[in-house]
């Protein structure tokens, strides 16, 4: 017997020793699942989207429904430390787009807790014009925040106190990383 056929049948030995531990489980319960798939988009970049079997309610600025009350109320008074920071000033759309894309995926993935987007408050024009468009990142970035892509990773957004950019700004509470 060569030396790759006695690796490849001591391999099915350690194979056939680990299998004969496992056992069916009586339930007729479908188990909930997360898969994380990667993207490639290009050498540099890799994303990565959840897939989850249920759907997700949107987020509401403000709102803490979806976390627990302990968590609720150190988020509310910003007990979380802010782990990473997105400046959105100067960015058009589409670049805050895929900024705002890359930065939550790669803060989840870096098991980041707590993180803030500073979008700006908008453009200050006369207050009678009504056809002026104000602050369009910060109408779009909650839009986007509620996604399909990004969703899953979010469980509370809200804006955060005066000094930390008021209502130009999105303090994001994301899900744990397991």
């Amino acid at each position: 017997m060569n030396k790759k056929a006695s690796e490849d049948q001591e391999d099915n030995l350690a194979w056939e020793d680990f299998t004969k531990t496992i056992k069916k489980i009586d339930t007729d319960e479908k188990i909930s699942y997360h898969e994380i798939k990667p993207i490639q988009i290009n050498n540099d970049i890799t994303y990565f989207q959840i897939e989850t079997n249920k759907n997700l309610d949107d987020l509401e600025i403000g709102s803490l429904d979806n976390i627990d009350r302990s968590t609720a109320k150190k988020f509310n008074r910003h007990e979380y430390r802010i782990e990473a920071e997105l400046d959105l000033h100067g960015y058009t759309e589409k670049k805050a787009f895929d900024a705002v894309t890359s930065f939550i995926k790669k803060s989840y993935l870096q098991e980041k807790r707590c993180v803030i987007i500073v979008t700006g408050k908008g453009l200050r024009k006369e207050e009678d014009d009504i056809f002026s468009s104000r602050g369009v990142l910060k109408d779009k970035v909650p839009q986007w925040l509620n996604s399909e892509d990004l969703r899953p990773f979010i469980l509370s957004i809200k804006h955060p106190s005066p000094s930390l950019g008021g209502t130009g700004a999105l303090y994001i509470l994301l899900k744990r990383n397991k």
